[in-house]
């Protein structure tokens, strides 16, 4: 029995640390993100106009897409989406704009960018580009806090419920709209409130730390 126990725990170390090996050193995709995306302070913007998607501009297929630099950054990227004019795409919720949690993951900030069936989501060193088709190839290729590299599919469903499947085999977040405010939504069923802001609160522009604490008496 003894013995068996052994197999077994040396097995599960085996496959953690296969794991890890696979998420750091999987090769990356080419970075095409644009030079002037890390040329200003994106922290210092209002949010509070969202630009007019008429059709007047760029569509999501002619801005390159975006990439989380090295293993992160100190500073807010610029928006990548800025010139783009393409309408949202049908059913999906228009989630534009600059989030601050209220409850949950109390610190916790999003910019969310959309045109198309794109979204880019910007918060806590990383950059999440990809297009809400179901799919790993156009979904988020991610490079997390301590350089894992990740990849994730993202879909909607028919409540306009914005989920993420890691590798596209189980969902692990989510974001929707509630009376205005959006949803974010952990694999362990932790949900965190977040209110729209015209800009970031001077005490948060740094905005990149991790591991927050959750704040249940606030949910």
């Amino acid at each position: 029995m003894k013995t068996a126990l052994r197999y077994i725990a040396l097995g599960f170390f085996l496959l953690v640390g296969c794991l890890v090996v696979f998420l750091t050193l999987w090769p990356r995709p080419p970075d095409t993100t644009e030079a002037w995306v890390f040329s200003g302070d994106g922290a210092q913007l209002d949010y509070c106009t969202p630009a007019t998607l008429d059709g007047q501009g760029l569509s999501a297929d002619e801005i390159p897409k975006a990439y989380t630099p090295d293993c992160g950054f100190s500073r807010m990227p610029m928006p990548i989406l800025h010139n783009c004019r393409e309408p949202i795409a049908t059913g999906i919720p228009d989630m534009r704009g600059l989030w601050l949690a209220e409850s949950g993951f109390i610190g916790h900030i999003e910019r969310i960018e959309q045109c198309g069936d794109r979204m880019v989501v910007t918060s806590a060193g990383l950059i999440h580009d990809f297009r809400m088709d179901g799919t790993l190839k156009n979904g988020a290729r991610d490079i997390q806090t301590y350089c894992t590299n990740l990849a994730s599919a993202i879909k909607v469903d028919d409540e306009g419920k914005i989920i993420f499947r890691l590798f596209n085999l189980f969902d692990t977040v989510s974001r929707h709209l509630d009376s205005g405010d959006m949803i974010f939504t952990f694999v362990d069923g932790k949900q965190t409130r977040m209110l729209r802001a015209c800009s970031m609160p001077e005490e948060d522009r740094g905005m990149y730390e991790a591991g927050l604490e959750y704040n249940s008496k606030s949910s």
